[in-house]
């Protein structure tokens, strides 16, 4: 068994009567078995799950996210947009190593969309067999295996940096275009030819600044955020990319 912390705010907090809530569940349980098994001890809650979302420990996670002992679990209610769903802020800022289930996409699409947006845009990045532009120092090593195929990825980041980088890409986002309901999540470790490394979805009212945002927001985190790439082969690897820009582009004259 593994205990948890479960955090209740705003209407939640008066439901229950209390901002803390200590459960006990089994081993390899997720975040919604945490949600279900809170519902059961408060039925009163159990309304508002098509408008809650979750963090774990200070970070947006999705509901099918595993848990571990003592982990914090945070039920977010509406944030405060008013009446206006188009004010809403939802930001899903990820960095994983377990595969992207088939159809995750859609899901943070759905978890994002207010019933005031009429776009929500879905980037998918795939691992490709051909091989990217060496990293400086890298060339004699790409030289080597030039004309061959790649096998696969292997993505490394410093981590803590990597997500508070991605936030403030996405508070860019928000300022530049207006878009306040954005994920960034990104693959670490190995990853297979064809599987997806990273999926960028913004959701908004109209489509135009829906696809500025996704654009803006993958440009960027290929640009800044401190994650590194390696191309494998059969007989070796080779780190891919350029310097890392330190801020951010330069907005466009009226946008």
């Amino acid at each position: 068994m593994m205990r948890l912390r479960v955090r209740l705010f705003a209407i939640q907090r008066e439901l229950v009567g209390s901002r803390e809530v200590a459960l006990e569940l089994p081993d390899g349980a997720t975040i919604e078995d945490g949600w279900a098994a809170l519902v059961e001890r408060f039925p009163v809650l159990a309304p508002g799950r098509p408008s809650v979302r979750f963090a774990r420990n200070g970070e947006y996670a999705d509901p099918t996210t595993p848990l571990a002992d003592g982990d914090e679990l945070a039920c977010i209610p509406p944030v405060s947009g008013g009446d206006d769903p188009s004010r809403a802020m939802i930001r899903v800022i990820q960095l994983r190593t377990a595969a992207f289930p088939t159809g995750l996409g859609e899901e943070l699409g759905a978890q994002l969309a207010t019933p005031a947006d009429g776009a929500v845009v879905v980037f998918a990045g795939r691992t490709r067999e051909t091989a990217g532009t060496p990293a400086p120092g890298q060339e004699a090593e790409a030289a080597r295996h030039a004309g061959r195929l790649v096998d696969g990825l292997e993505y490394e980041a410093h981590e803590p940096m990597a997500e508070a980088i991605l936030a403030q890409i996405a508070d860019e986002v928000a300022e530049r275009f207006g878009v306040l309901r954005l994920a960034i999540v990104h693959r670490l470790g190995p990853v297979p030819l064809g599987e997806v490394s990273i999926l960028v979805v913004a959701a908004a009212p109209h489509r135009d600044a829906a696809f500025k945002a996704a654009r803006y927001a993958i440009d960027e985190t290929k640009a800044r955020a401190p994650i590194w790439k390696a191309e494998r082969f059969v007989d070796g690897h080779v780190w891919i990319g350029a310097p890392a820009r330190t801020s951010a582009e330069p907005a466009e004259e009226g946008s």
